[in-house]
């Protein structure tokens, strides 16, 4: 119990330095969207005019400190302000609605790319310097290319020359957003590119990781021990080898899905998907600090509940970390 409660204290501390540092750094940051805003306005606004417009955006004339505990309160009752990109709309409002399209396709393929990287890794390092091991060079090359020009490339083949599948959008036009057929199959008919896309590109990172772990692992005693109790291969693959190689990989994991969020960017602006990453991205280029704040807020907090999750299925993966707490 003082290990676990050790650890939540620990995740605490560190999420309320991320939350102080995401506060500061856009007040740090070069430039003002308000007065950028302003510009389009030539000057025709009175002074109190654009003393509303800093309260509104989250930029009044008070000391840090203020505003700082201002910032608090207004995330225990769940108000980020108001979005500049998307005005009016509430920055709340604006993140509700491209989270999901985010966190259901990235969730996915990062699930299934580290199942079916590290099921091959698991058999080709089990089958060292057989035929397996070729899968190895061709996903690590397959992995290294940049990722928005293999995106790039992806579109180019199966949406502009084969017409296979749509090249943008999350779902067709003209369709309304629902829980019903039409609108889910839409839906999945234009994730395939970009999930196809993430999970080509990713499996290769986890082959080769859980490749080299099982290539340590083998031949460590305890397997050799199970290999000559007569236990039969399947089971000491699985039970032996491959459950204590997967270690490293599942923390590796965990970080991943708390990055789901911020991993996003590239594949939705490739493919002009409404997710959070297209949010982002617009955010950044409007300086829009608001809905920038609100965004890195969502992912360092599914970066350190994924991290803590890790952690305690750590204790249950491993019994030595039970014996060392």
């Amino acid at each position: 119990m003082k290990p676990l409660l050790r650890r939540v204290l620990y995740y605490l501390l560190t999420a309320w330095a991320a939350i102080s540092i995401n506060f500061l750094l856009p007040r740090l940051m070069p430039g003002d969207p308000v007065d950028r805003l302003l510009l389009s306005f030539k000057g025709r606004l009175s002074p109190d005019s654009v003393a509303a417009l800093r309260v509104l955006f989250g930029q009044p004339d008070t000391s840090l400190w203020t505003q700082y505990v201002d910032y608090w309160r207004s995330l225990f009752h769940g108000n980020f302000g108001v979005s500049i990109a998307y005005y009016p709309s509430a920055v709340v409002d604006v993140v509700g609605g491209s989270i999901w399209w985010t966190l259901i396709l990235i969730t996915f393929c990062t699930v299934m790319a580290f199942a079916i990287g590290t099921s091959l890794g698991m058999l080709v390092g089990w089958k060292r310097g057989s035929w397996l091991d070729g899968l190895v060079p061709v996903t690590t090359f397959i992995s290294s290319i940049p990722y928005f020009w293999f995106a790039i490339v992806m579109a180019l083949v199966f949406a502009i020359t084969l017409r296979w599948l749509p090249l943008s959008g999350g779902y067709a036009v003209g369709e309304s957003i629902g829980l019903n057929a039409s609108f889910l199959g839409s839906a999945a008919y234009h994730a395939i590119l970009p999930a196809v896309t993430i999970i080509t590109a990713s499996v290769g990172g986890w082959l080769l990781g859980m490749r080299n772990m099982m290539v340590t692992t083998v031949s460590e005693d305890y397997v050799r021990m199970a290999q000559a109790k007569g236990l039969t291969k399947r089971r000491v693959m699985t039970a032996y080898a491959a459950r204590n190689a997967i270690l490293p990989s599942f923390s590796s994991f965990a970080m991943s899905l708390g990055f789901v969020v911020g991993g996003s960017i590239v594949t939705e602006i490739v493919f002009n998907y409404p997710g959070i990453g297209t949010v982002l991205f617009r955010a950044a280029s409007t300086q829009d600090y608001p809905l920038m704040q609100a965004i890195f807020l969502v992912i360092t907090l599914m970066v350190l509940v994924a991290n803590l999750a890790a952690d305690i299925a750590y204790t249950f993966l491993d019994p030595r970390t039970r014996q060392e707490a």
